[in-house]
Parts: C-alpha cells; structure tokens; sequence
C-alpha cells in the first residue's frame, strides 16, 4: 500500500476516533464534557450544536463520494478544532490550548493525502 494512503487512513482514523468521542459525548451530555463547557464559559444547550454538528460532519466524512460536502466537513471540523484552541487560551489553560492542534494536524495530513476521489477540481489539494 502507497505511503500517501496509509497516512490518508491513520490521519482519518485518529480525527474520526476523537471527533466521534467527543460528539458523542455532547449528545450524551457525558459530565466531564459538560463541566469543561462550564468552564469555558458555554451554555449547556451548546453540547447539542456540537454533537450534532459533529455526528453530520463524521458521517459526510467517512460516506464514499460527496467531494463538495467533504470540503465543508474538513471546513467546520478546522473552524471548531481552531475555536476549541482560542476557548482554553481565553479560558487561562495555557498548554491544554495546544492540545487540540494534534487534531488539527491530523486533519490537514487527511485533508492534503485524500484519495481522487474524495477531492472537488480546484480544491487547495490538487492544485
């Protein structure tokens, strides 16, 4: 098996295992994830945006075809693992702020080693 597939599997896995943890445990409204929402300032409907948000995302992800739906899969899991960063930061965590840039670069070593067939022409991948 290609390098580039490999990479494409084992980035995705990681994002799916820990995107799919997390939204599940938004939707279950799970005690720790509640508390740490607490903590950074979010009201508690806000565990239902993200488990949904997360669920939706996860299944266009890992659905064969749907190029378009996949980009804006890969856009809204960025944007929510980038605000994830900024919430700790702003919150005082310091270092656990960081911690979310592992999902980040997971998803971007995803993002970049795509199959053909999971790419829109013109995305930032096969330019």
């Amino acid at each position: 098996m290609k390098i580039k597939t490999v990479t494409y599997w084992i980035t995705t896995a990681f994002v799916t295992i820990i995107l799919g943890i997390s939204g599940g445990m938004s939707i279950a409204h799970a005690a720790p994830l509640m508390k740490a929402l607490q903590h950074l300032g979010y009201p508690g409907y806000f565990a239902n945006i993200l488990g949904v948000g997360k669920a939706v995302g996860l299944l266009v992800f890992l659905a064969p075809g749907m190029p378009r739906f996949k980009e804006w899969a890969y856009a809204g899991f960025s944007i929510t693992i980038l605000s994830a960063c900024y919430s700790h930061f702003s919150s005082g965590d310091r270092l656990l702020a960081l911690e979310p840039l592992l999902t980040l670069a997971a998803l971007a070593g995803s993002y970049f080693t795509r199959p053909d067939n999971r790419k829109i022409s013109g995305s930032i991948a096969t330019l």
